[in-house]
């Protein structure tokens, strides 16, 4: 499993500047790290995990959001426009990420492992704001700057707000004249 030692050793090697916080008490999942570390929970991000089921089969989809604005399986459903979305089981989460279930952090997640954030961090937070992430071992915590963050996770940032429209003009080609 991947934990604080890990994330601290790949950040000193992309020379990262950043902080393993020992948190008071231990967190049984990243939405306590407001609470833990006194701050503001915009500040805070969490990674959920979903399986989702399309044609070609089952795989896992990390969706980095703020803590307590996590998306649900209706908006990454509508998002990915696909029928099927549930939340990932702890064996599907500590498989697929190599984390444990409700402290993945949004670092040194697998090449094959679909990535998105949502837009709104990008949107809402300074470029030099201080955030804070779970590192994966219920006693520490990641403190780094949002930009950092940023370019550091393979994400493709989508707006989990918005619900594509399925209609006969979504589903037509603009280049299409034929």
């Amino acid at each position: 499993m991947k934990d604080a030692l890990a994330i601290h050793r790949w950040l000193l090697a992309h020379q990262i500047h950043h902080e393993i916080v020992r948190l008071p008490r231990p967190l049984t999942c990243a939405d306590e790290l407001p609470e833990v570390l006194g701050v503001a929970p915009e500040t805070c991000l969490c990674v959920s995990l979903f399986e989702v089921t399309a044609r070609a089969g089952t795989q896992a989809v990390a969706v980095v959001s703020t803590v307590g604005r996590s998306p649900t399986p209706a908006a990454v459903a509508s998002l990915l426009r696909t029928p099927r979305v549930r939340p990932a089981s702890s064996f599907t989460v500590n498989s697929a990420t190599d984390y444990a279930d409700g402290l993945v952090c949004p670092l040194l997640l697998p090449d094959e492992l679909t990535v998105l954030v949502d837009q709104r961090l990008r949107d809402r937070l300074d470029p030099d704001e201080v955030v804070h992430t779970a590192t994966g071992e219920r006693r520490t915590a990641l403190r780094l700057r949002a930009i950092h963050l940023f370019d550091l996770v393979a994400a493709k940032a989508v707006d989990i707000r918005t619900i594509p429209r399925r209609g006969a003009a979504s589903l037509a080609s603009p280049m299409r004249t034929a």
